[in-house]
């Protein structure tokens, strides 16, 4: 075992691979303060991020691919810092990625041996895809084994696991009704192993890299929510952060996607938008580069990162109210709202967020500034 240890303690840390893939101490700074942000650290932390990269050995990963379309590692590679797929990534190369290693058949499946051995206990296992248990298990099999005995060896000696995506996460696409291969996402599978869920169809790939430079910062999982979730990333819904926002508070909606409200820009929870109900990041970090996410593209919140979300009613269906919050008021209902009358939209704001500051919004309805004002938080 300690000659083990010493070899984990061999491998270069991230601060030599950036060096040695041409970077300089600016660039890597940057990317430790935009990796210290994006996990939700104040500034004063960027210190303890940078000094983690420029100290500790890579973390040994194993990333495995079963009933997915591989969009999971096409967003992680599409980061917006080249720094993510050119040091992350490539440092997770050197270990086991079917996808992106370069050797195949023997070699591949010895590297995932190796790995598993030399660094037991230490490695992480990333998991992108269900697994199907119908038929036992023949609908994904890879060198002659069933995904689910694949797993089952690989987690075995795992310090923690990363359902990498929707498939993994909760099973996706390939989960829904009628299931016909049983789809299973991860944590149903495995017990007794700290898991991290990041869903999305696919995930953003800054949020990817977020969760791997948390553990090698801290040594530890990060904060999650009830469903297992990073906090950091899956806290708010997206229509928190919409910059369509203000539309819906006013009770403007697109009717149709070739409308003139449309053009005009406004809220699209009237055609299926699920941004009510859905908590991601994408409205804050946006995709290729920050520059846009599917609402500010014109198409409404498909709620992907949310479970069952393929099963629970037609993509441009409109929900009848936001589920999880006791919610009685529906878009509709706002949407009968005339313009001149904001102060009734602002309080169907309030009870769709469930702030529930029922005096605060008599005050401004006798004020009749509702328009003026903001509620308190």
């Amino acid at each position: 075992m300690d000659n083990e240890m010493l070899e984990v303690k061999k491998q270069p840390t991230y601060y030599e691979e950036v060096i040695r893939k041409g970077y300089d101490r600016r660039d890597f700074m940057k990317f430790a303060s935009m990796m210290a942000a994006f996990i939700g650290l104040e500034k004063s932390a960027i210190g303890q991020v940078a000094k983690a990269m420029e100290t500790k050995s890579r973390i040994p990963i194993i990333w495995l691919h079963f009933q997915e379309c591989t969009c999971c590692s096409e967003s992680f590679i599409r980061s917006s810092h080249p720094m993510v797929a050119d040091i992350l990534l490539d440092m997770v190369s050197l270990d086991y990625t079917e996808t992106l290693m370069a050797a195949s058949g023997a070699q591949a499946e010895k590297s995932l041996k190796d790995t598993m051995k030399k660094y037991k206990g230490e490695y992480i296992l990333c998991v992108e895809g269900s697994v199907p248990v119908a038929a036992d298990g023949v609908y994904c099999m890879i060198g002659g084994k069933t995904s689910m005995h694949i797993l089952e060896e690989s987690a075995a000696d795992a310090k923690a696991i990363i359902a990498w995506g929707s498939c993994a996460s909760n099973g996706c696409v390939q989960s829904a009704k009628p299931n016909p291969t049983q789809a299973t996402p991860i944590h149903k599978l495995i017990k007794g192993k700290p898991i991290i869920k990041v869903p999305g169809c696919p995930p953003i790939g800054e949020v990817m890299a977020g969760v791997i430079v948390h553990l090698l910062t801290f040594g530890t999982i990060p904060e999650l929510d009830r469903v297992g979730r990073p906090k950091a990333f899956y806290s708010k819904r997206v229509h928190d952060s919409c910059y369509r926002r203000p539309y819906f508070d006013a009770g403007l909606f697109v009717e149709t996607f070739d409308d003139e409200n449309a053009k005009k820009g406004y809220c699209l929870y009237k055609v299926g938008c699920k941004g009510p109900s859905t908590y991601n990041a994408c409205g804050v970090m946006k995709w290729n580069g920050g520059v846009s996410f599917p609402i500010q593209s014109g198409h409404g919140c498909i709620g992907c990162s949310e479970e069952n979300f393929w099963d629970n009613g037609r993509l441009y269906d409109r929900a009848s109210a936001f589920a999880g919050f006791g919610i009685e008021s529906d878009a509709d209902t706002i949407g009968k709202v005339a313009l001149g009358a904001t102060l009734v939209a602002v309080a169907g704001h309030a009870v769709a967020t469930n702030i529930g500051k029922q005096k605060s919004i008599h005050d401004l309805e006798t004020e009749g500034k509702a328009s003026e004002h903001e509620l308190p938080s």
